[in-house]
C-alpha cells in the first residue's frame, strides 16, 4: 500500500474565494506575541516573511543557491544573521531581503514579529512579517537565490498540508514539519514558521510552543 501523507494536497482552484487579506492584518495585529530574550550563546538572525498585496494574496519564497555552502537549494524567506550595524531586527530583515532579493525596505509595511525560533544552527531566529505593493520589483542576487516563488496564502494557511517528523540531529530530538507547493519542498525552519503564523491568525488563542522549540535546519 503506497503511503501518500507526504504526497502534496491538491491546490486551491480559482473558484475558490480570495484569501482575506484585511482580516488577516487586524488578526495579526490584535494577537501579541510573546518574546523570548535570546541567550548567551545564541546568535542572533532575522527572516522577512514577505507577503504581496494580490487580488489573491502571496507569500513569497526563495529557493536557495545549490553552490552555497549551508542549506544549499532549500526553499526559505530572505534573511540572515544580524549584523552589528543593525539597529534592529527588523531592520536586519529588510537589509537581507534587499540583499538577497532587491526588496526596497521603504516598500515595505512591517505588520510586526513571530517569536523567535532556535535553529539547529545555533541561531535564534526572529520571523519580520511585511506587507510588499502588488507591484515591486523583485531581482534576485544569483549569487544567493535560484529562483523566487509565490505560494497564495489560502495554500500556505491550510494546516492540513503541514506534516510533522521527529528526528535526531547532534544527539538531540527535533521536530521537522515538511509541505510541498507544486514541485517545492517546503521544510524545516521555513515551513515551521508558515505554520505558526497560520496558527496564530487562525486560533481564537493563537499557540505557542510552551518552552523553546529548536526546527532543521
Amino acid at each position: 500500500m503506497t503511503d501518500t501523507t507526504l504526497l502534496p494536497l491538491p491546490l486551491h482552484t480559482d473558484d475558490d474565494p480570495p484569501y482575506d487579506l484585511n482580516a488577516f492584518i487586524t488578526r495579526f495585529q490584535l494577537q501579541m506575541a510573546p518574546a523570548l530574550p535570546a541567550t548567551h550563546h545564541q546568535r542572533r538572525a532575522a527572516v522577512l516573511i514577505p507577503i504581496i498585496r494580490r487580488p489573491d494574496p502571496s507569500l513569497l519564497l526563495t529557493r536557495r543557491s545549490p553552490h552555497l555552502r549551508k542549506h544549499a537549494g532549500q526553499v526559505a524567506f530572505p534573511g540572515g544573521a544580524a549584523d552589528p550595524e543593525d539597529l534592529s531586527l527588523i531592520a536586519t530583515a529588510l537589509r537581507e531581503a534587499q540583499e538577497e532579493v532587491a526588496i526596497p525596505p521603504a516598500s515595505v509595511q512591517i505588520l510586526g514579529t513571530l517569536p523567535a525560533f532556535d535553529s539547529s544552527s545555533g541561531y535564534q531566529v526572529t520571523p519580520v512579517v511585511g506587507l510588499l505593493p502588488e507591484n515591486t520589483p523583485f531581482h534576485p542576487n544569483a549569487d544567493e537565490v535560484a529562483e523566487l516563488f509565490e505560494m497564495p496564502l489560502r495554500d500556505a494557511f491550510t494546516l492540513q498540508r503541514y506534516h510533522s517528523l521527529d528526528i535526531k540531529h547532534h544527539h538531540q530530538r527535533h521536530r521537522v514539519y515538511l509541505s510541498w507547493y507544486q514541485q517545492q519542498l517546503v521544510w524545516g525552519l521555513t515551513a515551521a514558521i508558515i505554520r505558526q503564523l497560520a496558527l496564530h491568525v487562525a486560533m481564537p488563542e493563537p499557540v505557542y510552543p510552551p518552552h523553546r522549540t529548536s526546527f532543521l535546519p
